[in-house]
C-alpha cells in the first residue's frame, strides 16, 4: 500500500511549499498569489504543519502579517535546504529540456538598485517570462545567511561564509549640483575653501557601511545642514538647488538638472562585489540572471565611470 506524504514522521513535505512561500512573503495573501492558491488554503496548510510538528512557526497579526518565530526560523533553513536540493536534482534530470523558470530574489545597495539594476532586470524579466524576481534596492545590507536574498550586490567583499563572490565593478562618485545653484554660489577653486555651500550627507550613526562616508573624506569640514539615510533621497534634494551632494556617476550623469562640480578635485572610485549562496549558484536561473548582471555592468563602465550618461542592455 502506498504512503500519502504525511506518512513519514507526520509531516506533509508540500506543506513546506507553503511554509516557504509565507516566510518569504510574510502575509497569507502574497504566499497565496505566489502558489496560485487561495489565502485560506495557504493559512490551512500553516496550521496543519503546525500540528504536525506541534509547535507554533508564525507569530500572526493583524498589522504585522505573519512572523517566524525561533522555532520557524530553525525550519526555514531545513525546508530552504530541501528546495534546493530539489531544484538542483530537477534541472540535473531536466537538463535545457524546459525554459529558465523560477523564482530569485535579488538584494542591492539602494542607489544601484533603483537606478541600474532595476531598469536591466525589467529586460531580462521579459525575455524570461517564467523567472519570477524580487528586486531589493535597500539602505542597508542584506543578508544572504538570513536568505533576505539569493543574489546580492554589496559594497563590501564578504569576509565569511559558504558565498561565491566576484567583483561587479568599480564605480565613480562626484559632486553635483543644479546650474541654479551654482549661478548663485561662486565655487571656490580648492575644496579647502567650500565652508560657504550646504551640503546633503547621510546620518552619520545610522550609516551601514563607512564606506559612504564620501563627504567627510573629499571635503573636511563640510556643513550638512540636511542629512537622510537615502542616497535617492540625496538625488532628489539635490535637484531643488539648495545644496550640493556626493553622487554615483550612473544616477546623475544621466540627469540634466545635476552637474558635477570640480570632478577633476572630487572623484571618488568605490566597487560593487556580486555575491551568492554557494548551495544555490549552480541553479540555472540563478546562473543565467549571475552572468546577466556581470554583462549589463561590463557593458556600462563608461557609464558607472562618469564618462557617458545613456544606459546599455546586454542582447537578451
Amino acid at each position: 500500500m502506498q504512503k500519502n506524504t504525511r506518512d513519514i514522521n507526520g509531516v506533509n513535505w508540500d506543506d513546506l511549499r507553503y511554509f516557504l512561500a509565507v516566510a518569504r512573503t510574510q502575509t497569507a495573501s502574497a504566499a497565496a498569489k505566489r502558489l496560485n492558491v487561495d489565502h485560506t488554503t495557504v493559512a490551512r496548510r500553516i496550521r496543519e504543519l503546525e500540528a504536525s510538528l506541534a509547535t507554533v512557526l508564525f507569530e500572526k497579526s493583524r498589522s504585522g502579517g505573519f512572523a517566524l518565530t525561533s522555532e520557524g526560523q530553525r525550519l526555514l533553513s531545513y525546508a530552504d535546504t530541501i528546495e534546493t536540493t530539489v531544484q538542483s536534482a530537477s534541472e540535473q534530470f531536466t537538463g535545457g529540456a524546459h525554459s529558465l523558470s523560477g523564482h530569485v530574489r535579488v538584494g542591492s545597495t539602494e542607489g544601484f538598485g533603483s537606478f541600474f539594476l532595476a531598469p536591466q532586470l525589467a529586460r531580462f524579466a521579459q525575455a524570461h517570462p517564467d523567472i519570477s524576481i524580487d528586486l531589493l534596492p535597500v539602505p542597508h545590507f542584506v543578508s544572504l545567511s538570513k536568505r533576505e536574498a539569493d543574489i546580492a550586490i554589496l559594497l563590501e567583499r564578504p569576509e565569511r561564509g559558504q558565498y561565491v563572490h566576484t567583483k561587479l565593478c568599480d564605480y565613480q562618485l562626484r559632486l553635483y549640483g543644479t546650474p541654479s545653484y551654482l549661478e548663485s554660489h561662486p565655487f571656490p577653486e580648492k575644496t579647502a575653501e567650500m565652508h560657504g555651500h550646504a551640503f546633503l550627507n547621510y546620518v552619520t550613526d545610522l550609516v551601514f557601511s563607512p564606506e559612504l562616508l564620501y563627504l567627510d573624506r573629499a571635503i573636511p569640514n563640510a556643513k550638512a545642514n540636511f542629512c537622510t539615510t537615502s542616497i535617492v533621497a540625496q538625488y532628489h534634494a539635490a535637484l531643488q538647488g539648495t545644496a550640493l551632494a556626493i553622487l554615483p556617476c550612473f544616477m546623475a550623469e544621466p540627469d540634466p538638472g545635476l552637474v558635477a562640480v570640480v570632478p577633476e578635485q572630487i572623484s571618488i572610485t568605490r566597487h560593487f562585489w556580486l555575491c551568492c549562496r554557494e548551495d544555490l549558484r549552480k541553479l540555472r536561473r540563478i546562473s543565467a540572471l549571475w552572468d546577466y548582471v556581470r554583462q549589463a555592468a561590463e557593458i556600462n563602465r563608461p557609464l558607472l565611470m562618469g564618462e557617458v550618461s545613456i544606459m546599455a542592455f546586454p542582447p537578451p
